[in-house]
């Protein structure tokens, strides 16, 4: 065998073991997770809890699923996650789109202030205020308008599309084919995996995000599962809190009814959560890693 098929032995075999290693470094804690969500909480507070139930129990899960407007929250959760994606992807794409134009006038201008502003920040506050004034706070618009343009996203759009056959486009432009139909018949079916990609991350954004309900809306009808879930476990762990710190007779007794902890409660409500997102990601893991290898390859 000679060296050079020696060193590429070598490095496949480097390859392989090093795919396992991160293989394993997230299969390994997802099923501790598992295995922690269907332990009993107050057993598995003794530690021990590796990859498999020490005692089995569906407390958690059952706790989980007693919230109140949990039904509603999975709905509201959807209705974002959908219109989200769907509005934003198109959005952003259409924009993405109209800055590989070179004739477009300010192209220049337009993609320094896009660029600016995904370096800089109002802040919190000012963003509140922002909200306020659109009569968009305790809305479920808040959920969506807010969140249909991502500056990341549309760079990584804009460079996918500057890697279309200019040829195709411009043949299409001399024929008197609108950029709109540009767009819709040749740019969007040449983009398919970069478009599963953003509709990935952004469905995972919307689906994940707990912040915008528990700070901009009140009203319990318009909370999404993300904040349902997340104001459970708060109070759950102050609960836990207070019977572990009180050492009153009561308290005792209380604590020994308790089988559901924050921790196990934490672990069964990542699953919950994550269920949705595992089952869609199959669907586009064919264009996936296609389509954020051609995004990000520099212009």
């Amino acid at each position: 065998m000679s060296k050079s098929q020696t060193g590429s032995t070598s490095l496949r075999i480097l390859n392989i073991a090093l795919i396992v290693l991160f293989c394993l470094a997230i299969i390994l804690p997802f099923l501790h997770v598992l295995a922690m969500s269907f332990n009993s909480g107050v057993d598995a507070q003794k530690g021990g809890i590796g990859f498999w139930p020490r005692e089995w129990s569906l407390e958690n899960y059952m706790e989980v699923f007693k919230q109140d407007n949990l039904v509603n929250g999975l709905f509201i959760s959807i209705f974002r996650t959908v219109v989200g994606t769907v509005v934003g992807v198109a959005l952003m794409s259409m924009a993405a789109y109209a800055m590989t134009i070179k004739t477009l006038p300010g192209r220049k201008q337009i993609t320094f202030f896009v660029f600016f502003t995904m370096l800089f920040s109002g802040g919190t506050v000012p963003y509140y205020l922002v909200l306020t004034e659109l009569n968009l706070t305790n809305t479920i618009w808040v959920y969506i308008i807010p969140s249909l343009y991502s500056v990341t996203n549309i760079l990584l759009l804009r460079t996918s599309f500057n890697q279309l056959p200019f040829s195709v486009i411009e043949a299409a432009r001399i024929d008197g084919c609108s950029e709109f139909k540009i767009f819709r018949s040749i740019v969007i079916p040449m983009s398919k995996p970069v478009l599963a990609t953003i509709s990935l991350f952004t469905a995972v954004g919307h689906w994940n995000d707990w912040f915008s309900g528990s700070f901009y809306v009140r009203d319990a009808s318009l909370k999404p599962l993300a904040t349902l879930l997340q104001e459970m476990l708060t109070r759950q762990a102050a609960l836990s809190d207070i019977l572990l710190r009180n050492s009153g007779t009561m308290a005792y007794a209380q604590l020994d009814k308790i089988t559901v902890t924050s921790e196990s409660l934490q672990m069964a409500t990542i699953i919950v959560v994550m269920i949705p997102m595992v089952v869609i990601y199959p669907f586009i893991q064919k264009y996936f890693v296609k389509g954020i290898t051609v995004g990000s390859i520099k212009e």
